[in-house]
C-alpha cells in the first residue's frame, strides 16, 4: 500500500519535471533576444533581466524535487559508504525525519504564507518593468510542497527497504 503511495508521488515528480524542464525554450529565447537587442541594436529590454532571472529561478525549484527522484542532489557520504545497506536505510530514515521534513515542512508553510499574503496584496516587483511576483511565489510554494512529497517518498522507499 505505501509502496504504491511512494511509486505514484515519484511518478508525479518524474512528469512534473519532465514537463516544467521545457521552461528552458523561453528563457534561451528571451536570453538571445536580450543580447541580440543589447549589441545588436543597442536597445536593451528594460524587463529582459528579471523575466530571465523569473524563469532561471522557477527552472531551478521545479528542478529540486526532480533532482531528487533520481537521487542527484549531493550529499557527503564518506562514512555511510562503508555500512550495510540497512544500516544506510536506517541513516536516511533518521536525517529525514530529524532534518528534511521539518525543514521541507516548514519552508512549504512558511513559502504559502508568503504567497497568500502577496496575492492579497496583488504584489508586483518595485522596478521600471514591474511585474506581478505573485504568481511566482504561489509556485514557488508549489515547488517546496513537491519537495515535501519527494520526501515522503524516499521515507517510505527507505522504511521498506529497512523491512527487507
Amino acid at each position: 500500500m505505501l509502496e504504491s503511495v511512494s511509486n505514484n508521488l515519484e511518478r508525479f515528480i518524474r512528469k512534473e519535471g519532465e514537463i516544467t524542464s521545457f521552461l528552458i525554450y523561453p528563457l534561451l529565447g528571451i536570453v538571445v533576444y536580450e543580447v541580440f537587442m543589447r549589441y545588436a541594436f543597442n536597445a536593451p529590454t528594460s524587463w529582459g533581466f528579471e523575466a530571465t532571472t523569473f524563469l532561471y529561478g522557477l527552472h531551478y525549484m521545479f528542478g529540486l524535487a526532480y533532482t531528487d527522484v533520481y537521487d542527484g542532489h549531493v550529499r557527503v557520504d564518506i562514512f555511510t559508504a562503508l555500512t550495510s545497506k540497512k544500516t544506510q536505510a536506517f541513516i536516511k530514515v533518521m536525517t529525514n525525519l530529524a532534518f528534511f521534513m521539518p525543514v521541507m515542512i516548514f519552508m512549504t508553510l512558511w513559502s504559502a504564507k508568503f504567497a497568500y499574503v502577496s496575492t492579497l496584496g496583488l504584489e508586483v516587483n518595485s522596478t521600471s518593468w514591474a511585474p506581478h511576483i505573485w504568481p511566482i511565489k504561489i509556485l514557488m510554494a508549489l515547488c517546496f510542497f513537491f519537495l515535501l512529497l519527494q520526501g515522503i517518498a524516499n521515507l517510505i522507499k527507505d522504511i521498506n527497504s529497512l523491512k527487507q
